[in-house]
């Protein structure tokens, strides 16, 4: 018979073994995870480029950052001017872990700097994050330092790694979701199996139909869908909801799973947080919690000034429920800076009065989507300011605006006139595998191999299909 001494030492004994066992795995996840950090890109942020309104409230008890997602149509596509059609506002509150998040809707009418007026989302082809960040910092009265970017096809990896999710869909989703597939799956080089839509369509289309497993291909397509009822809204929502998803998934995964997703995802990530301060988050990411999400503006109404936009009614109104919402702050006060561009955004529709309940007509099959359908207002006073219909010019390097309605058309040199691309009057943009179409009749989009008549993006074999979903524009 053991004495009962004996027996406490052999059980002090093994949970020695065990505590260190699990320390040793603890620094060589550390160690794994530190070199997979290299991976990520981590340029310099300029300070001195990124502004906040000298009257924004000192927030406390709450870190804020910014996820940016671009759509670059894969390395050195000639399609892509970088804008930042998904901008999710992230607050984590400190003591609790919850973590909000507030998309901020791309055609949002906002300064996005330099006294222009236009989408919010061109300001990332501005000036990259630092003009980005600038732009929600002053129109939204935050203090946002810290941000990470990626592209589509780093979503495509994460769902893929993951297994892929279970996501309710309508008849008009999967229409739209299938149709994206197409040229997502061509530019990331994944594969993906249409979902079948049901036959005869349902009477309410936007109504959910089932519960479908979905692939990175599909996933990611469906988070680019806005020609729904919902529109840029129903985007947004399903962005935020794929993103609260792939966050409960991810931590139940192991640590292969992990590893993968780090080795495949990190160089296609951006973002201004050190190596550092991403191992600090990671520990105390098992206990974040995902709450209530929102879109910005919340209170809104369309101008169709030439395409449609969307304008805060009023931004004051609409930037004091974003404080609510992101810090729970009841006395938040609209700086003056906010008020000025609250009055601002309303005196270049007209007036309230003015406003659409209703956003234009757009869909994929109506070409409204195409690169000069943005709104562009600007107090610049350079001989070139305004001519351009997309860019203001007031600080862009390498456009040359005459009358041209798009961008410098950099592969002619002085095409004055010229609606699009290096088709001399093409009316569309460089349809790279239509050999000398000049005066290409009916395609008046991008590269439109073998199509008939069709008026968007590189879809290839479409006949009559008006998919438009550029970087310009999407």
């Amino acid at each position: 018979m053991s004495k009962p001494g004996k027996k406490k030492k052999k059980v002090l004994f093994v949970v020695e073994i065990v505590v260190l066992l699990l320390f040793i795995g603890g620094l060589y996840a550390y160690g794994q995870i530190s070199s997979k950090l290299d991976k990520i890109e981590q340029p310099e942020l300029d300070e001195q480029k990124i502004y906040v309104n000298a009257e924004a409230p000192s927030v406390t008890g709450y870190s804020t950052y910014v996820l940016f997602g671009i759509d670059t149509r894969g390395a050195g596509s000639q399609y892509s001017a970088k804008n930042s059609d998904t901008m999710i506002i992230v607050s984590v509150n400190n003591d609790t872990k919850e973590v909000k998040m507030a998309s901020v809707y791309r055609d949002t009418l906002l300064n996005v700097g330099n006294d222009t007026y236009t989408k919010a989302n061109a300001a990332y082809a501005y000036g990259g994050p630092e003009q980005a960040i600038s732009m929600l910092n002053t129109n939204l009265d935050l203090n946002i330092t810290d941000y990470a970017t990626a592209d589509f096809s780093a979503l495509v990896e994460v769902v893929d790694e993951l297994g892929g999710l279970d996501i309710p869909l309508s008849y008009a989703e999967i229409e739209h979701m299938n149709n994206y597939c197409q040229e997502t799956s061509k530019v990331t080089g994944k594969d993906y199996t249409p979902v079948e839509k049901p036959d005869p369509a349902p009477a309410d289309q936007e109504a959910i139909i089932g519960t479908y497993h979905l692939n990175g291909v599909q996933v990611t397509s469906y988070c680019r869908i806005r020609y729904t009822a919902s529109l840029d809204m129903g985007r947004t929502e399903r962005q935020r909801k794929v993103l609260g998803m792939l966050f409960d998934k991810a931590k139940k995964a192991g640590l292969s799973s992990i590893f993968n997703i780090m080795d495949k995802v990190f160089p296609m990530v951006q973002t201004s947080l050190s190596k550092q301060e991403i191992l600090k988050l990671i520990p105390t990411m098992i206990g974040y919690k995902f709450g209530d999400t929102t879109g910005f503006p919340s209170q809104y109404k369309f101008s169709n000034v030439k395409g449609s936009i969307i304008v805060p009614t009023t931004l004051e109104s609409n930037v004091a429920e974003l404080h609510k919402f992101l810090y729970n702050d009841m006395n938040y006060t609209p700086s003056s800076e906010i008020t000025a561009r609250s009055e601002k955004i309303l005196e270049i529709v007209g007036g309230e009065g003015k406003l659409d309940d209703a956003a234009a007509n757009t869909s994929q099959n109506d070409g409204t989507d195409n690169a000069d359908d943005t709104f562009i207002w600007s107090e610049n006073t350079e001989s070139d300011a305004g001519t351009d219909d997309y860019y203001s010019e007031s600080s862009d390097t390498g456009y040359t605006g005459g009358n041209d309605n798009d961008y410098d058309d950099t592969v002619d040199t002085g095409d004055t006139g010229d609606t699009g691309y290096d088709d001399t009057g093409d009316s569309g943009y460089d349809d790279t595998v239509d050999t000398g179409d000049t005066g290409d009749t009916g395609d008046i989009g991008y590269d439109d191999t073998g199509d008939t008549g069709d008026t968007g993006y590189d879809d290839t074999g479409d006949t009559g299909e008006d998919f438009v979903d550029s970087a310009v524009e999407e």
